[in-house]
């Protein structure tokens, strides 16, 4: 009681200057133990929308400076409680971290650069997707395909989006029976398998995630397909030969910056000369390719994706063409990617208690904030989904169809 007491008083002249800002339906209350309707409230209201709970008194400096690095840190490390919907969570979270910031604005947007090596990379990676394969396996759809699906109409269910999602690539490069495809970050082998089955195509899925590697490889041996396809536990950098399509789905926010131009340069060398590649990854909204705003980003590098870097669309497309690549199409799929994330979060936020069972407490706070902010990022302008089409540089490439209808033929 006594360290309640303390923090509700250490915390008390910071609200009063806050109110003035911001009129928001959040609850503070103090301790494990509260009594009803105890606690400072930062608005006016009957009933919040939100309650947090500080639960160590370290926790009052994280809410004295409010971004979504410090508010993300302090739930995370069980410095403090949340209660309410997530949705809620993540939008009253925001406003206090605006409140809180006024001066960090979108053209303040930091831009961080890391060192990506092999080693490196291949810890980032593991970090991220060896959680375990049944944790990702409550929330995702059954084919666990972990990347922005793809809705025709709009009413798709998850898995139904999903498909059309893997359909919408392969058609966009038109894949043809007896083409040798390279899937470069192939997660748990939907998109081979799929290309396999349905078009015939001989393929190879790179990934550095030992679990990936696992399960993709039981996949592929259950659907009587390794005659076909070949999964490797490979660094894209190391993989040597000449493929006819190359498909980059969900991965290119792993390789930085600075790295860019090698990375589509290293595509072109792979590709034949009149090959398709198909791009498909996270971007920045911030022409500096600056990370999301009010700290957003640090929370992300630091619990959730490690040296994860995105580029502005206008980049991706200039180091396409320094590594040699011409962009053939463009199409922005910010929008499904919101609803997909939206689906996530939501499929998590009923599975919690055995999600819960399944990890850390750390680990699954993470995840759900995670999720949920997603959604928030793609449904504000603060992150975008693009695919780009694109084919050797310095050719005519005679093999294009004349219109756009070929990506939407059945």
């Amino acid at each position: 009681m006594v360290a309640a007491s303390k923090m509700e008083a250490a915390l008390t002249p910071w609200v009063t200057k806050f109110k003035k800002k911001v009129n928001l339906p959040v609850l503070v209350q103090f301790g494990e133990k509260h009594g009803e309707g105890g606690g400072i409230k930062l608005g006016d209201f009957d009933t919040p929308l939100v309650t947090l709970r500080l639960l160590k008194p370290s926790a009052v400096k994280h809410l004295l400076s409010p971004s979504l690095d410090s508010l993300g840190e302090a739930y995370v490390e069980g410095l403090l409680d949340v209660e309410g919907r997530v949705d809620d969570i993540l939008a009253l979270g925001h406003q206090m971290a605006e409140a809180g910031s006024r001066t960090e604005g979108r053209l303040t947007r930091i831009v961080r650069r890391f060192k990506h090596t092999k080693k490196s990379d291949r810890e980032a990676i593991q970090y991220h997707y060896d959680v375990s394969n049944a944790f990702y396996q409550t929330w995702l759809d059954p084919r666990m395909v972990y990347s922005c699906a793809y809705f025709e109409n709009g009413d798709e269910t998850l898995e139904e989006a999903q498909l059309k999602k893997i359909d919408h690539i392969l058609n966009k490069v038109q894949v043809r029976p007896g083409h040798r495809l390279l899937d470069i970050g192939c997660g748990w082998g939907a998109l081979v398998i799929r290309a396999a089955q349905k078009y015939g195509a001989r393929c190879v899925g790179v990934t550095l995630s030992q679990n990936q590697f696992d399960l993709a490889t039981e996949r592929v041996k259950a659907a009587g397909l390794q005659e076909q396809i070949e999964i490797r536990l490979q660094d894209y950098r190391d993989v040597e030969g000449q493929f006819d399509r190359i498909t980059s789905v969900g991965m290119f926010e792993h390789v930085g910056l600075d790295y860019l131009e090698a990375y589509f340069a290293q595509i072109r060398k792979l590709l034949t000369d009149d090959g398709w590649v198909l791009n498909h990854g996270i971007t920045s909204t911030d022409p500096n390719n600056g990370e999301t705003s009010h700290g957003g980003g640090r929370f992300v590098d630091r619990y959730v994706f490690p040296q994860g870097e995105l580029p502005h669309i206008s980049t991706v497309l200039r180091t396409m063409q320094l590594g040699g690549l011409e962009a053939l199409d463009v199409e922005s799929l910010r929008r499904h990617y919101m609803h997909t994330t939206g689906l996530w979060s939501h499929t998590f936020e009923a599975s919690s208690d055995r999600l819960r069972s399944m990890v850390p407490e750390k680990t699954w706070r993470i995840w759900r904030i995670y999720l949920a902010g997603c959604q928030w990022a793609f449904d504000n302008d603060e992150i975008s989904l693009y695919q780009v089409l694109c084919g050797k540089s310095g050719r005519l490439s005679t093999n294009l169809p004349w219109s756009r209808r070929w990506m939407y033929a059945r």
